[in-house]
């Protein structure tokens, strides 16, 4: 049996694992994100006695996934302390010398998703995480998403709320996506995690608005067969039918598709692979390289 490593790098955790091609998690361990020598010296400890084939890693951004780049495999310029401009993937490379997939986080889960998750048998997906920051990849016809950089969907504008005067988390655009919709800003806002909010709270309403608007624009520029949505904030199930609404309230019937008009609950929905999207996205990265 062929197995495949994987690395989920959080700006809050690692999480590493030993999967096989099927995407099955045989082992998996947890390391605090403190600074890249103890992290990493932890990481290179977990992996340095398995007989993985490949690793893949998924990371926290912004990172340079081109191959051509001098500084492929870094992450680049982050707010997390310590690690700008720190060389991952070449840190990795000194310790196995096996293939190295590296992508975002979310590019990661997409492909996971799409592999054996709720995209399964679908040739398009778009994974959309909702928490402490908020991230998107996406899969098009069985490609990750790369250009000039990588995609950076939880920084697009978005119209804002007629009742929201909340200036914004964004330490770069102020009220962009991520700054009026990413947990930080629920909780500066209402003054309360958004796990504690009550269901019936006006919170809700704000948040699906600006969540729909981003998903709509998903839609209409890249037209995914399947909109996964995870993350912390995504954890409150009662969002999703807000969510849904709305999105068909924005098009308007403009995409006349059965996805959207009748089945929309099955179209825009909640990761299959639940909380291992992510680390399973390293392991279909790992296959892939």
């Amino acid at each position: 049996m062929k197995l495949f490593g994987a690395i989920e790098a959080g700006g809050t955790k690692f999480v590493c694992a030993i999967g096989t091609e099927q995407g099955n998690i045989l082992e998996k361990v947890t390391i605090p994100t403190s600074t890249p020598d103890e992290t990493l010296a932890q990481v290179i400890a977990f992996f340095e006695d398995k007989p993985i084939q490949a690793l893949g890693v998924g990371s926290f951004g912004p990172i340079d996934p081109n191959l051509d780049s001098p500084t492929y495999g870094y992450i680049t310029k982050t707010p997390k302390p310590n690690w700008s401009d720190y060389k991952l993937i070449g840190v990795l490379k000194q310790h196995f010398d096996l293939p190295i997939g590296f992508d975002t986080d979310v590019n990661g889960a997409a492909l996971g998703e799409l592999n054996w998750g709720a995209a399964k048998g679908l040739s398009s997906s778009l994974y959309i995480t909702v928490g402490t920051g908020i991230g998107a990849g996406a899969v098009i016809e069985g490609n990750r998403v790369h250009g000039l950089l990588h995609p950076e969907m939880g920084h697009i504008s978005v119209r804002r709320h007629p009742d929201d005067n909340y200036q914004g988390t964004c330490p770069f655009h102020g009220d962009c996506l991520e700054g009026l919709a990413a947990g930080p800003a629920i909780e500066k806002r209402w003054g309360e995690l958004a796990n504690t909010l009550p269901v019936e709270h006006q919170a809700w309403e704000m948040e699906a608005y600006y969540l729909a608007q981003a998903l709509v624009n998903y839609i209409l520029i890249l037209s995914p067969e399947k909109i996964i949505m995870g993350g912390g904030v995504m954890k409150q199930a009662h969002l999703f039918p807000l969510i849904r609404q709305k999105v068909k309230e924005i098009l308007n019937g403009y995409v006349s598709k059965a996805e959207i008009l009748t089945h929309i609950d099955q179209y825009i929905v909640p990761p299959l692979l639940g909380d291992n999207a992510g680390i399973c996205g390293g392991i279909a990265l790992a296959i892939k390289a």
